[in-house]
C-alpha cells in the first residue's frame, strides 16, 4: 500500500464538502485496485481526539478481520464494533474528489472553514487545524522528553 504521509490543509465549504488532498487519494485508490468498486473514504470519530479517523478499503477490511478474531459476542468485540464500524460512514468520493462529512462528525471535531488531513501510515486524521498544531507540539514534546525512539523493520517486514 502506499503511504498516506504529510499534512494537507483544505477547506470545507457551507455543505460540509471537502476534498481528499491527491496524494492521500491516489495511495487510497492504489491499494483498493483489487479490493472493491468503492471509490471513496470511510471515516468515524477518533477514540483518543477532537478529530475524524479515515481510512480506505484496505484498511477498514483489516479492522474487521481483527474484529473476527475477538471472542464472538463479547463486550470487548460489541464495544470495538460499535465504535469502529457501526459509528464509521462510507463517503464517496464526487467528480472533483470531494466527500462530504456527515454534521455529528463536523460538530464532533469542531471543524469549520478548514481542515488539516494528517497522514498517518496506513490510515489518516482530519482535524481542524489550530486544535491540530497544539496536539503536534505536545506529541513532540512527549517524545522528545522520552527520549522516543524506533527500532526499524528490516525490508521484509521482521524486527
Amino acid at each position: 500500500m502506499a503511504a498516506l504521509i504529510g499534512r494537507h490543509i483544505n477547506k470545507i465549504d457551507k455543505k460540509g464538502r471537502v476534498s481528499v488532498p491527491k496524494p492521500f487519494r491516489d495511495a487510497l485508490a492504489v491499494s483498493a485496485q483489487t479490493q472493491s468498486e468503492f471509490s471513496g473514504i470511510y471515516v468515524y470519530r477518533s477514540f483518543k481526539y477532537p478529530a475524524i479517523e479515515g481510512c480506505g478499503e484496505v484498511f477498514i477490511q483489516r479492522v474487521i478481520n481483527s474484529l473476527d478474531d475477538l471472542e464472538l459476542f463479547s463486550d470487548e468485540q460489541d464495544d470495538l464494533a460499535t465504535t469502529l464500524l457501526e459509528n464509521s460512514h462510507q463517503l464517496a468520493y464526487d467528480p472533483e474528489g470531494r466527500v462530504q462529512f456527515p454534521e455529528e462528525l463536523i460538530d464532533y471535531a469542531g471543524l469549520s472553514a478548514e481542515v488539516v488531513f494528517v497522514g498517518r501510515g496506513t490510515r489518516f486524521q482530519i482535524w481542524q487545524p489550530e486544535a491540530y498544531e497544539t496536539h503536534n507540539a505536545e506529541a513532540f514534546e512527549r517524545a522528545r522528553s522520552r527520549g522516543a525512539t524506533l527500532r526499524l523493520r528490516s525490508e521484509g517486514g521482521e524486527p
